[in-house]
């Protein structure tokens, strides 16, 4: 729970006009984000200036930002604005926040009692690919980095190449993602009585989705979130880097969002079509930040 001091830091960054500014256009863009750039010129500041009170927002724990390549992408940090949200909203009616409309929007809410429900569910995750080189093994490091302990993330393939490519190995590390634990390996290991059960499971690419998958231990949720392939890229090695570094973005992208899903209180069908919506964002992913 939200400790007041750490409460008042959260009001002060917000105090200012242009760090209201730049957080209240993080939260219309949602979990994509903005480019450092395109933020400050829709805020109207300098990128210096951008850069200070985006610092003071981060500082808050109410924004976070990622490198990408040379660019630096900033997202509203949801953990951090949800617990200053709850701090304020605490106790609300009486104890009965059902009665607030605008409580009822908030997800993962314990609607009795005005808190964020806590669970001990660890949901586990695979992600599909053939090769199981590139795409899949950075979606596994992305949900292990940003999810903490409610999702657990996994990767195989049904022909694995044997290696994880080295531009993408490359470009995880460049981004401080744990790289240790990752390597190339078949969709079999998942089969067997020893595999987790899984709660998950994304396909990435278009014959991945098309074969016949095994039948998955724990009956898992399935969902194709196509992308292309970086390491088909055409080109010199920054044109096939740039497509490493475009993918790794919308895999930050479909991550964010299916992290911050209510996951424990949708109905099946709901959270099948939040699933499926997740794998249909293209247009905004490929949006140029400038």
């Amino acid at each position: 729970m939200l400790t007041e001091s750490k409460a008042l830091s959260g009001f002060a960054a917000l105090s200012n006009a242009h760090r209201l500014r730049l957080f209240r256009l993080l939260i219309q863009e949602g979990p994509g984000g903005l480019a450092a750039g395109d933020l400050a010129r829709s805020a109207g500041l300098s990128p210096s200036a951008a850069s200070f009170h985006l610092a003071q927002l981060e500082s808050a724990c109410l924004v976070r930002s990622c490198r990408i390549g040379r660019r630096i992408f900033y997202v509203i940090d949801v953990s951090g604005t949800r617990a200053l949200v709850t701090f304020l909203t605490q106790g609300c009616c009486s104890g009965f926040p059902e009665f607030c409309g605008f409580l009822e929007r908030l997800p993962l809410e314990d609607k009795t009692k005005g808190i964020e429900i806590m669970t001990d569910k660890t949901y586990n995750v695979l992600f599909l690919c053939t090769g199981n080189s590139a795409r899949s093994i950075m979606a596994e490091a992305v949900l292990n980095d940003l999810s903490g302990d409610g999702f657990r993330g996994f990767s195989a393939g049904s022909m694995p190449k044997g290696q994880v490519h080295p531009y993408a190995l490359d470009l995880l590390r460049n981004q401080n993602y744990k790289t240790d634990d990752l390597r190339s390996k078949s969709w079999e290991e998942f089969e067997g009585p020893e595999a987790p059960n899984l709660d998950f499971v994304f396909t990435l690419c278009d014959q991945a989705a098309d074969e016949s998958c095994p039948i998955w231990p724990g009956r898992p949720m399935t969902a194709h979130w196509g992308l292309p392939d970086p390491a088909a890229a055409d080109g010199n090695e920054a044109v096939k880097r740039a497509a490493f570094a475009d993918a790794l973005r919308m895999l930050n992208n479909r991550i964010g969002i299916f992290i911050n899903l209510p996951v424990a209180s949708l109905d099946k069908l709901t959270l099948q079509k939040r699933l499926n919506a997740i794998g249909q964002t293209a247009s905004h992913e490929t949006k140029e930040p400038a």
